[in-house]
């Protein structure tokens, strides 16, 4: 296909990603690579808002400190998205692309609040959306966040980057033998407790009919080749349930 399969997206990185070989931090050079292909699929006419999440910060924060109740460190986690957020930003910009980052909390200094109908509004001007801090609330994950604002944008698919290339019935990095899926129902990810979001995010997406792609954001240029209908990575999706036979 020539012609993109989709109009609005939203992309959902994880922090540890960004972290290369690294222990944690970001690796500058991931970083240009994702900014790369960004831009490959805007360069399309698709309007791309971005969701990262914090791992490769807050890892390091947790690994050097101890009693930090929940709510204190899923904040510290928000920040952690922003620190990442900033830096998507940045390496955006300088591959010449228009860019607004939106957080959940009120950071108006480096950030616009977010609000849907600005958001949308910045989307179909072209400017790349890169949505922070969360959902702004503790005990809810960048997944859930991703599917929020998947929603709340009206994308047509979240397309969430990892660095293996799809859903596995079990670990491919552990398991030579893993089976891939190309297609998945929400209802079979649930049941089969597999990692590709958590159960808040998965029912979300269900109740709002919003595809998830899984594909590996590793492999230069995977990120085109999805947005152009090519079948990359697995789609998790309603599918229909199979016949049950009386005995």
């Amino acid at each position: 296909m020539t012609k993109p399969a989709y109009r609005r997206v939203l992309l959902k990185l994880s922090g540890e990603a960004l972290m290369g070989d690294q222990e944690f931090g970001i690796d500058h050079q991931v970083l240009r690579r994702y900014a790369v292909d960004i831009k490959a699929v805007q360069d399309l006419g698709i309007q791309v808002g971005i969701v990262i999440g914090g791992g490769n910060i807050f890892r390091g924060v947790s690994n050097s400190s101890t009693g930090i109740d929940k709510v204190t460190g899923d904040h510290m986690g928000m920040l952690a998205t922003l620190i990442n957020s900033l830096a998507l930003q940045s390496a955006l910009e300088r591959e010449g692309m228009i860019t607004r980052l939106m957080s959940a909390i009120r950071m108006d200094v480096i950030a616009e609040p977010f609000i849907r109908r600005r958001a949308i509004r910045h989307l179909e001007k072209d400017r790349i959306v890169i949505f922070g801090a969360g959902t702004g609330n503790p005990y809810f994950t960048t997944d859930t966040a991703a599917a929020l604002r998947a929603v709340e944008i009206e994308a047509d698919v979240i397309m969430k980057g990892t660095r293996v290339d799809g859903v596995y019935d079990s670990d491919p990095e552990r398991n030579p033998a893993a089976f891939r899926f190309k297609e998945i129902s929400y209802v079979d990810v649930l049941r089969k407790e597999l990692k590709v979001m958590d159960m808040t995010a998965i029912t979300l997406c269900r109740e709002n009919k919003l595809p998830i792609l899984v594909f590996n954001m590793n492999t230069p240029g995977n990120l085109k080749r999805i947005v152009l209908g090519e079948p990359v990575g697995t789609k998790v999706m309603e599918l229909p349930s199979p016949l049950i036979e009386n005995s």
